[in-house]
């Protein structure tokens, strides 16, 4: 190997080197305007912003938060914190004034950026938090981002830190807690982290600058922010979309040549119910990798998947956490259908009500051992509930392992419905439910019920509302009986235009089993 060769090899993956060997190389492409940020005018603002955050007073470990669209200022930002050592809160997009103004007092935000996209919760905003400074992309005065942006040197700050962000849970069973990740292992801004590695070896990314990575959902989320910036460190370029639309997404893997993707199973389900004309219209043949998670993809749409784009589906289980992660390929998948792989970060514990680790087969609570542990921020107690005895850590969900090691899910532990003494889990029966030709969308709750404690409700999203009504609840009653038990069988349907479903593909089903809460007591003072 030639000495230059082995010195490309050997230098940082990071953007910072990629803006001095590859300067006009594209790190972001926004899909629909085809907006373009080269590297070099990537690393010219990330300075910029490092340099406005010092101008601003934060320090290292100093908290701001952001509250943006998918736009080509996101992960500039992301950058620009990275290099000042402060802590990035993004936040979510479909949130009220009161919810962002918890999670800003809660974070300890120094300021808030935003766009005039949300000039009505701005002023919400204002009247909520109304000490807060805010910093406006489109904004006037003092609040003009861009001019204040401008106004930096786009020369590297002197006392350069890694930063971090911490992400706030969805709030599906309470208020949103936030993840305070652990301190970096390392101060050079060019050290690398394990999602690069994981990347490699798991996920089989390319290293060499090739990648055109496609992020379809929304940037505050944690798989959007950790792949796209991965993919940049990678050399890559990340092409944005500015909201999910199932067809829009084929068009986009054609027009940019996309490589490598990332997916939750609620965009599985919506570019499957695509006409099959439509579906076929496309070239995908540049698509090599396609990885999904946030949520359990129901067996036969990961099969139709398959057979759609081939074997380069790829699902991981994680977290925002970063305690862990299994990962399991398309082949693997085929022969362990239903798993979400093995763990390749941090080590796997499958534990009873008592915390004794359970044999193959048996379901129990997830834990993952490691070194690097988070908190999460101002709330001891969840932290505390989360910890196994012996320092291991838990996301809530539970599931078991085969004798092979692969690792199935069957539900969070929240969202557990005991109905007549009996556990049931949601998600076996919503992973049935959307497999029915005339149903997009479901959640399965478990509503007051006076003779079993707790009933089973099937929200459902019909293809068509028209559809909605006696004969289609008929229809999906006789579709899951043969696969429920009669105690796992809804007892009642409601159809809905629309579910409270998170972009990242959560559901909100904490407002689902509060509105039947209210309901119940409604009733009950009227009885």
């Amino acid at each position: 190997m030639t000495d230059r060769r082995r010195g490309e090899r050997d230098r940082p993956m990071h953007p910072v080197t990629h803006a001095q060997t590859r300067p006009d190389h594209p790190a972001i492409i926004m899909a629909g305007s085809g907006e373009t940020v080269t590297f070099g005018e990537m690393d010219d603002y990330a300075n910029r912003f490092a340099q406005l955050l010092r101008a601003r007073g934060l320090e290292r470990g100093d908290h701001f938060a952001v509250l943006m669209e998918n736009n080509a200022h996101y992960l500039q930002v992301v950058w620009g914190s990275q290099r000042a050592g402060t802590m990035l809160v993004p936040i979510s997009t479909r949130l009220t004034a009161p919810e962002i103004c918890y999670i800003l007092e809660d974070a300890g935000a120094k300021f808030l950026l935003t766009t005039t996209t949300f000039a009505q919760v701005i002023e919400d905003i204002r009247g909520e938090c109304a000490d807060l400074p805010l910093l406006i992309v489109g904004g006037e005065g003092e609040e003009d981002f861009e001019a204040a942006l401008a106004a930096q040197p786009a020369e590297p700050i002197p006392d350069q830190a890694p930063g971090q962000y911490m992400l706030y849970s969805s709030g599906t069973t309470g208020r949103p807690k936030g993840v305070k990740p652990a301190p970096p292992e390392d101060d050079d801004i060019l050290a690398t982290n394990p999602l690069v590695a994981l990347a490699i070896m798991g996920a089989g990314m390319p290293a060499d600058g090739s990648m055109v990575y496609l992020s379809p959902a929304p940037l505050y989320h944690a798989a959007p922010l950790g792949w796209g910036t991965t993919a940049q460190r990678l050399g890559g370029t990340v092409v944005v979309m500015e909201k999910f639309d199932p067809e829009y997404a084929l068009e986009t893997i054609q027009t940019y040549k996309v490589t490598d993707s990332q997916w939750v199973p609620t965009h599985f389900v919506r570019m499957l119910k695509l006409d099959p004309a439509v579906r076929t219209r496309y070239d995908l043949s540049s698509h090599q990798r396609a990885l999904h998670a946030a949520a359990p993809c129901p067996v036969p749409i990961k099969r139709e998947m398959i057979e759609w784009w081939g074997p380069i589906i790829n699902e991981y289980y994680a977290g925002s956490e970063g305690i862990g992660m299994t990962l399991i390929k398309a082949e693997d998948w085929l022969t362990h259908p239903g798993s979400v792989g093995k763990a390749i970060h941090g080590t796997l514990h499958v534990c009873g009500p008592d915390g004794e680790e359970l044999p193959p087969g048996q379901d129990g609570l997830l834990f993952f051992e490691n070194a690097n542990i988070p908190t999460y921020h101002n709330d001891p107690d969840k932290t505390r509930e989360a910890m196994h005895p012996k320092g291991w850590m838990t996301l809530g969900d539970i599931g078991h392992v085969d004798e092979d090691g692969y690792l199935y899910l069957t539900d969070r532990k929240s969202h557990m419905i005991i109905s007549g003494g009996v556990n049931i889990y949601p998600q076996e029966i919503e992973n049935l439910l959307v497999t029915h030709d005339k149903v997009m969308d479901a959640a399965v709750i478990g509503a007051p019920c006076p003779d079993f404690g707790e009933k089973v409700v099937a929200v459902v999203q019909p293809v068509e509302m028209a559809e909605a009504g006696d004969a289609l609840e008929a229809e999906l009653r006789d579709f899951l009986a043969p696969s429920l038990a009669k105690i796992k069988m809804p007892k009642l349907f409601d159809f809905r235009a629309q579910l409270p479903r998170e972009a990242n593909g959560k559901l909100y089903k904490r407002e689902l089993r509060d509105e039947y809460l209210r309901k119940a007591e409604e009733e009950t003072e009227q009885a």
